[in-house]
């Protein structure tokens, strides 16, 4: 039986409260022998006819996405490089997206190409894999339970397992290292504790991860700002800018507004009023 994900975080999902009025997720574990590479299969579904479409935007993690997407019947599969801003998907009428999050540089052992030629692209599966999707699709999407669909999915990536790769789980450990500590807000904080050269480092991202690791590290304090935004926490912006590792108030509050298109205080009364 395969394992729901028993500790899901919504982070990144900009506004994920109200969201989740027009949507559901849910997300399942990978095996043991899929676990290196992905860190969960993702089913969004929703059922929006007679009412108006939703916009829904995300900050998203600096990972690869594969996505089996249905709305009504059409029915499309892409694969999702890393994007350097808010990813924005319009959902209307009646479908679902079933998604493989693969662990932040777990896409390589399978692709062998360095992932930063994936940034900001949205790439055809058979382009990806060599041939259409069309068979795995109908058998995704012929099947009602969750379960079944994910085993499908399983299964087309156990063919195509790749050799273990040391990189993968390295990275892993850099960007575990990067979220658990908020002080680590410099390059070289990463190159000190891992005893890694910078020049090495920034090629080890380039090839597995596609985007830098100040981008890594970026990412996550935004996120992290987003998701006390929202839950009402922050009540002073310039403690909040210093919380995150950020020299000041300034340049926290360009970043914020160049990722996610409007300034913080913005963000906060339009979530306030949805």
């Amino acid at each position: 039986m395969l394992k729901p994900d028993t500790a899901p975080s919504n982070k990144g999902i900009l506004n994920a409260e109200s969201g989740m009025r027009s949507f559901s997720l849910s997300r399942l574990l990978p095996g043991q022998d899929l676990a290196p590479y992905i860190e969960h299969l993702w089913i969004l579904r929703w059922d929006l006819r007679g009412q108006a479409p939703h916009s829904q935007t995300v900050l998203s993690f600096p990972s690869i996405q594969l996505a089996f997407e249905r709305t009504g019947q059409r029915i499309e599969t892409f694969l999702y490089g890393v994007p350097d801003t808010t990813f924005t998907r319009v959902l209307e009428g009646e479908g679902q997206v079933l998604g493989v999050k693969f662990r932040i540089g777990g896409f390589y052992p399978f692709w062998n190409q360095p992932v930063s030629s994936l940034t900001n692209q949205v790439i055809p599966f058979r382009e990806i894999f060599g041939s259409g999707p069309g068979m795995l699709e109908e058998r995704l999407f012929s099947e009602a339970k969750e379960e079944e669909q994910a085993w499908i999915a399983w299964e087309f990536l156990r063919e195509r397992l790749p050799e273990p790769d040391g990189n993968v789980e390295l990275v892993n450990r850099i960007v575990a290292a990067i979220i658990g500590d908020r002080e680590m807000v410099r390059v070289e904080d990463i190159v000190s504790l891992f005893g890694i050269n910078k020049r090495t480092l920034q090629r080890l991202f380039s090839r597995y991860v596609g985007v830098s690791p100040k981008w890594v590290i970026q990412r996550y304090r935004l996120q992290e700002a987003a998701e006390l935004m929202e839950k009402g926490s922050v009540t002073d912006w310039t403690r909040l800018s210093q919380d995150l590792g950020y020299y000041d108030q300034a340049h926290f509050i360009k970043d914020f507004k160049t990722m996610i298109g409007q300034p913080p205080e913005e963000y906060v009364r339009n979530v306030r009023h949805r």
